[in-house]
């Protein structure tokens, strides 16, 4: 059956690919034999693996073929291939990291990225075939991106060749000179690992200590990027050539560690160690967990060889494990994407017994979409074509309309997939709405958005005031902020500029507003002349000790209030004891007590004449304290500010609040400082605001 896989696969890539050759003239056919034999004989994939690699060749430019004959599995790594295969990387060496996940997340099944890594090294393999242009770009891609995901992937013997291809056509000099060098060392490599073991063997069979012996020797590729980091000639690597201990022994970390050090005293008692390069990960391993001893050594010839001791549960986890090579070396990871990656590994270690539907899928919390030029954007998964707009730029998504992904047309709403190609349509009339915050996941296109409608809401609230204002004129009619809090309260705004955006767009009738306020005034009125009735009764009533009046009807009072009549003091100009002051007779509050020149005053006298009340303090004040709200305009120096609260506090008053700001005026920056002090009368405040004056930094000081 899996054969048949295979020759059905052959014959349809076969057919489709008749009149196609490669650049040397050869058939295209031979491309896809020599990835299929990398991908069975040398990784030693499945049939189904070998069956896709021939049907992505016949269908990565044949959308046409059918091929729902085939399972599904092998259905979904031909979509996973066919999708690589279209991406054409804008800037390789400047997003090589997000080329790298894209690619990854078109590997559904992770066996994809295996294929195109083997699909890579063909390539490479026949990279003198290609013009200069395209071979420099296979090299850049070469190196940004499948030598390292080769690497994580555990193909260390394909990201070698792939290495040393790589370093052929980008430095071939250094190239040649190093294999020379190899070349002629060999012979003398391996005397150096015959010699080393022959006076080891006897002690370690003695000692019952079975092991397993590794020899490596660097590519050209890994010596030549060491020669750079270290700014060391070649005779100076000294792990060119490696020899590695693999002890077989229970799994009991006690015995474990004892044998590695047993070996290591062996092999440092027979030849001359290097302590400045012992690497003791055993006692202390690395985080990741890699386990191992490290030692250079020196023998009679004075050659260096590294020696690396660990035991076989050691190596296993070193190179299959969560202490995996490709991890401990310092390659980027995420931990999605490491337990993806050991999946990989396992299905190349496993290929009978692994179903890829078991496999966990790559990360997918974001999704990789391009621009019509090819540029590559990452996004949340669930990204909208409204939150594309606003990564490409804020104006854009501010004025998008729609877009088209891969060339149709559709709304701005329009959620994204990887692979998707998108293009943003817009209008200069355009304007964010308030619907667009349930069509963004990023926070830069809802921030903008906020932004946006904030701009928009106080723009409109400046035109509904202007309108409102302009019909209150037209009516003779006022609406003091206490009948506005009224309004807006009965009516539930929060705010004052949605309320007046609300009459800009025509949600609030202001018709409505005119009957409020004649029916507010009719009210109040009414309220005034019962308050004045029973004003009369008390005061024809009392004795006259806490509310008391002539023929003027004068309220006195004092700080601790009136008994049978509420009062409270404005906040528009926080009257003190000692003040000029009037009451003016509220709907809901009392009496509220306004000092003569405050900013109300002259529109309260003019328009409610009735409603205003003469008013006297009383003899003496009886213990209150007042809030005063002050300004002071002062040199920009930082001891001013201490020497403020210095002259507060000599007096009888205290801080209740303390505000700095810095202004220019008269192109000359200074300090603008609002404090609000309690003082029991007029007297402290005086005091107060006069030794301020004669502060050398302070300009002016007054109170508001």
């Amino acid at each position: 059956m899996t054969e048949s896989l295979v020759t059905r696969a052959r014959a349809i890539a076969a057919e489709a690919l008749r009149d196609e050759t490669r650049y040397d003239g050869s058939p295209f056919l031979g491309h896809a034999d020599g990835v299929a034999f990398i991908v069975q004989d040398e990784i030693g994939l499945p049939a189904e693996c070998v069956a896709a690699v021939y049907l992505h060749e016949a269908t990565r430019t044949h959308k046409d073929i059918d091929i729902s004959g085939f399972p599904q599995d092998i259905r979904a790594m031909v979509d996973g291939l066919n999708k690589i295969s279209t991406i054409k990387p804008k800037d390789t060496r400047l997003e090589a990291e997000n080329y790298k996940k894209l690619i990854v997340q078109y590997s559904t099944d992770p066996r994809v990225t295996v294929i195109k890594i083997a699909d890579r090294l063909e390539v490479m393999r026949h990279l003198n075939i290609f013009p200069k242009s395209s071979r420099e770009q296979k090299l850049l891609e070469t190196q940004m991106l499948y030598m390292p995901i080769a690497h994580q992937l555990g193909l260390y013997n394909i990201n070698s060749e792939l290495g040393n291809i790589y370093f052929r056509y980008e430095e071939p000099e250094q190239y040649r000179q190093i294999m020379q060098k190899l070349k002629a060392t060999e012979k003398y490599r391996e005397e150096l690992s015959r010699e080393f073991i022959e006076p080891l063997k006897k002690r370690l069979s003695d000692e019952g200590i079975k092991y397993k012996l590794k020899v490596r020797t660097k590519t050209a590729w890994s010596i030549y990027r060491k020669m750079q980091v270290q700014k060391v000639p070649f005779e100076k690597v000294y792990d060119v050539f490696a020899i590695r201990f693999i002890i077989d022994c229970e799994n009991d970390p006690l015995v474990e560690k004892d044998l590695c050090w047993k070996v290591y005293s062996f092999v440092t008692e027979e030849y001359e160690a290097d302590t400045k390069r012992l690497r003791d990960w055993l006692t202390t391993p690395r985080p990741n967990g890699y386990e191992s001893l490290h030692i250079t050594v020196k023998n009679r010839h004075g050659a260096y060889i590294e020696v690396q001791i660990r035991t076989r549960r050691m190596d296993d986890e070193a190179e299959n494990g969560a202490a995996a090579h490709w991890a401990y070396k310092g390659i980027r990871h995420e931990q999605a994407m490491d337990r993806w990656l050991k999946s990989v590994r396992y299905s190349l270690e496993h290929p009978v017994e692994t179903n890829p539907e078991e496999l966990p899928l790559p990360p997918s919390s974001e999704i990789f979409v391009f621009t019509p030029s090819g540029e590559l954007r990452i996004l949340p998964a669930g990204a909208s074509v409204l939150d594309f707009a606003f990564n490409i730029h804020s104006n854009l998504g501010c004025r998008c309309t729609g877009g088209k992904v891969n060339g149709k047309p559709v709304p701005i709403r329009e959620k994204l997939k990887t692979g998707d190609v998108v293009e943003i349509l817009s209008s200069k009339n355009q304007k964010p709405g308030r619907d667009w915050l349930g069509w963004v996941v990023t926070s830069k296109a809802s921030g903008k958005i906020r932004q946006e409608l904030d701009v928009e809401e106080r723009k409109a609230a400046a035109e509904g005031r202007e309108m409102l204002e302009r019909r209150l004129r037209n009516w003779k009619l006022e609406f003091p902020d206490e009948m506005l809090s009224e309004y807006m309260k009965s009516n539930k705004y929060a705010s004052v500029i949605s309320f007046m955006a609300a009459i800009s767009r025509e949600e609030v009738d202001v018709n409505d507003i005119k009957r409020f306020i004649l029916n507010y005034e009719a009210d109040n009125a009414a309220r005034l002349e019962a308050l004045r009735q029973e004003d009369a009764a008390k005061m024809s009533g009392q004795s006259g000790q806490s509310y008391s009046g002539s023929g003027d009807d004068i309220l006195v009072i004092n700080a601790k209030g009136v008994k049978g009549l509420e009062y409270k003091m404005a906040g528009c100009c926080n009257p003190v004891y000692g003040d000029d002051v009037f009451g003016f007779v509220t709907r809901t509050q009392g009496i509220t007590i306004h000092r003569t020149d405050c900013p109300n005053a002259d529109r309260l006298w003019e328009k409610y004449p009735y409603r205003c009340q003469s008013v006297v303090w009383a003899d003496s004040p009886s213990g209150g304290s007042f809030q005063a709200a002050l300004r002071i305009e002062a040199a920009l120096d930082h001891s001013v500010l201490g020497k403020i609260m210095d002259v507060i506090s000599g007096f009888k008053a205290s801080i209740r609040a303390f505000n700095i700001s810095e202004k220019e005026k008269n192109h000359v920056m200074e300090y603008e400082i609002n404090a609000r002090i309690l003082v029991p009368s007029t007297t402290e405040l005086d005091k107060v605001v006069s030794q301020i004056s004669f502060l050398q930094q302070v300009k002016s000081v007054r109170r508001v």
